[in-house]
């Protein structure tokens, strides 16, 4: 039996949803909480200037912070989280309102999320002095927040992949995990003498107390990768943290910047970030090239959707060089949760000849991609890629 309530309730959906134009058939009426969140949708959604049956809705937010102020604190009134960041990078992209977040109370109101903190870096030296403390604060929300999912996670993948590399078959006594060792020999089990006799130790050689890998992240800073640089940041301070793992970190547009001593706080390798402008992929990976040390145990991942503005045979001559010196090399078309990024396919197909494939990857999956490049093994590349 239909509840006498669904069609109504139906009704009140589709209204918002169209927004009220006489062609939407409806006929139904809003008022109260529905009215306002019509309201707010309007104001991003709506068509300016067209009058709606009741009372006047014009689209658009008058282009003044005061209005946005208000719009703000109205979606996030009417709206879960996860929408209200949907909202707020409409209303930047739609409506102009970049120049509006130079304005630490406009700041203060938005909901802090990674597409937030990619327009608050694109800003770069526009950003007045009394803004940037502000803007400060609101990366260093969204990167703390990162951190706790997924630096730990990182850590515990990529331990667990350098211990398992670095285990060797005749280690000295001190040297000999015995919980892997006891776990490997439980078949030799003697219950009349309630012991296990261990015929195959597992254990540790003095390098598992020293730096074993290596990792270069080689980051596009273009605007199209704003997302990739935020979450490449928290990996990078990750990976830093590991003393087994020494880490540079370098990005670049048409330039080539380093700033692995940045590596201990996220947030100040993303104020030395400088989004925009163009790209030489050549460039950077050359000077990746330059500092290699022991190739044979060095994992580069190279960050970029791949629109190369340098020379791009140089830089395929590059990859062909570093994988033959021992590299394991990564592409990844992007670091982000954003789906199926825009990307120059001839170069992907290029690099994948060279049994460099580029994929996507989501900040979920980026452990284990790195954990089986420390390890040499194959990379889990999603089917979708």
């Amino acid at each position: 039996m239909t509840n006498g309530t669904e069609p109504a309730e139906r009704l009140r959906r589709w209204r918002l949803v169209l927004g009220g134009e006489r062609a939407d058939g409806t006929g139904c009426a809003l008022s109260g909480r529905d009215a306002g969140m019509d309201g707010a949708l309007a104001a991003l959604y709506g068509k300016a200037g067209k009058p709606q049956p009741g009372r006047e809705r014009a689209g658009g937010l008058g282009a003044s912070a005061p209005s946005v102020a208000r719009w703000l604190g109205d979606i996030r009134t009417y709206f879960p989280s996860s929408v209200v960041q949907v909202m707020q990078r409409d209303a930047i992209d739609r409506l102009g309102l970049s120049a509006l977040l130079l304005e630490p109370e406009m700041l203060e109101a938005v909901e802090a999320d990674v597409h937030l903190v990619g327009t608050l870096l694109s800003l770069g030296t526009a950003m007045p002095q009394t803004t940037k403390e502000t803007a400060r604060a609101v990366v260093r929300t969204v990167v703390d927040d990162l951190e706790k999912r997924l630096a730990t996670r990182t850590r515990a993948t990529l331990t667990g992949a350098l211990d398992r590399s670095a285990r060797v078959g005749r280690p000295r006594h001190q040297d000999i995990d015995w919980n892997r060792t006891i776990a490997a020999n439980l078949k030799h089990y003697l219950p009349e003498h309630r012991t296990v006799v261990p015929e195959r130790l597992i254990g540790y050689g003095r390098a598992a107390r020293s730096v074993k890998k290596e990792v270069i992240l080689c980051i596009d800073q273009s605007g199209s990768m704003a997302a990739s640089v935020v979450y490449a940041s928290v990996f990078g301070a990750a990976l830093a943290s590991m003393r087994s793992i020494s880490t540079r970190l370098v990005v670049f547009d048409t330039a080539v910047v380093d700033l692995t001593d940045q590596l201990d706080d996220p947030v100040d390798v993303l104020f030395g970030t400088r989004l925009g402008g163009g790209t030489d992929i050549n460039r950077a990976l050359a000077y990746c090239q330059a500092h290699l040390t022991r190739p044979a145990e060095t994992v580069v991942v190279l960050i970029s959707d791949l629109y190369e503005g340098g020379i791009r045979d140089e830089m395929l001559k590059r990859v062909a060089a570093m994988k033959a010196s021992g590299v394991q090399f990564v592409t990844l078309l992007a670091l982000s949760d954003e789906g199926a990024p825009a990307y120059d396919r001839e170069h992907a197909a290029a690099l994948a000849a060279l049994g460099a494939p580029a994929f996507a990857c989501t900040p979920d999956l980026f452990p284990e991609v790195m954990a089986a490049a420390l390890e040499k093994r194959p990379l889990p590349i999603p089917e979708t890629a």
